[in-house]
């Protein structure tokens, strides 16, 4: 590892992240060095961490660099691995504008989550294909306090249980995760996005991220929420034959999901670069336990 480490800062309403361009790989990025880097005290700070390879230079993504030059490595704020992040599809695909590698348009994103398809605007907002929804059978229960609701189990390359509640306090603090059940519905973690009605096809969201906490905002959440309301509310596509479009407020800003009657996904929203600059590797290897 070289003596100083690149970094950039960014955050796609306010879901933030620590973003390390390593285009061949080069750097060794353990659960501890993430979570360290992620550390909003000691660290940089962040919701998660998206690591920038090169897809031929990452064994998870060698099989779809003939689609996707660029792979998107992300991990959550505890270190831990996950498939997919919507906000962070955007934010990824800004910095590989912003540092030259793409222009506006369309480009391809290899994820866990499988290859996304981004389109970069000329100016404002990014939009993220973000693949289908997948619906699996069974009856989930989230709680909080003494309050329980029942919820939707979406799946968008990661799993959520999205509950329509009364007021977004029900939530409580979301500082840890909310207790679910069945626990097989689960056995790897879960999102959990609470979810009150603002308007016509227009919700707002708290969400618990698995390994982060609460954050500002989630993407995947969003879309969860936005096919979970349509099913609710009698405008499934699959159904109807006609898109669905949702206003989606989170508390760091608002993301716009569309759901196709071929059930493909789009979500558009914002993503910033807010700064940049180097790390020292001893730091690093001496925050690392």
């Amino acid at each position: 590892m070289s003596t100083r480490i690149a970094f950039l800062k960014g955050h796609g309403t306010e879901n933030d992240f620590v973003i390390i361009p390593d285009a061949e790989n080069v750097i060794d990025l353990p659960p501890a060095a993430v979570a360290a880097l992620c550390d909003r005290r000691a660290g940089l700070g962040g919701d998660g961490l998206l690591h920038v390879v090169r897809s031929a230079a990452h064994p998870e993504a060698r099989a779809m660099a003939a689609e996707a030059e660029w792979f998107m490595d992300y991990r959550n704020g505890d270190g831990s691995v996950a498939e997919m992040c919507g906000n962070g599809v955007r934010v990824f695909a800004h910095y590989l504008q912003r540092a030259g590698h793409v222009t506006e348009g369309d480009i391809a994103v290899a994820t866990r989550g499988g290859v996304k398809t981004v389109h970069i605007a000329k100016e404002g907002d990014i939009t993220v294909g973000m693949g289908k929804a997948l619906l699996p059978e069974g009856d989930v229960t989230v709680s909080v306090g003494g309050r329980s609701w029942p919820a939707r189990n979406v799946n968008m390359g990661n799993p959520h249980a999205v509950a329509f509640v009364e007021d977004l306090d029900h939530a409580g603090d979301l500082y840890t995760a909310p207790p679910f059940s069945p626990a097989s519905a689960y056995p790897d973690g879960v999102n959990v996005e609470f979810v009150v009605d603002r308007g016509l096809r227009h919700v707002a969201l708290r969400v618990h991220e698995r390994g982060s906490g609460e954050t500002r905002s989630c993407g995947t959440g969003a879309c969860a929420v936005a096919v979970a309301a349509a099913c609710r509310d009698g405008a499934d596509p699959a159904v109807t034959g006609t898109p669905a479009t949702y206003t989606v407020d989170v508390p760091g800003g608002r993301l716009v999901i569309t759901e196709r009657p071929d059930g493909e996904i789009e979500m558009t929203g914002p993503a910033v670069i807010v700064a940049e600059g180097e790390i020292d590797a001893g730091w690093l290897e001496t925050a690392t336990p």
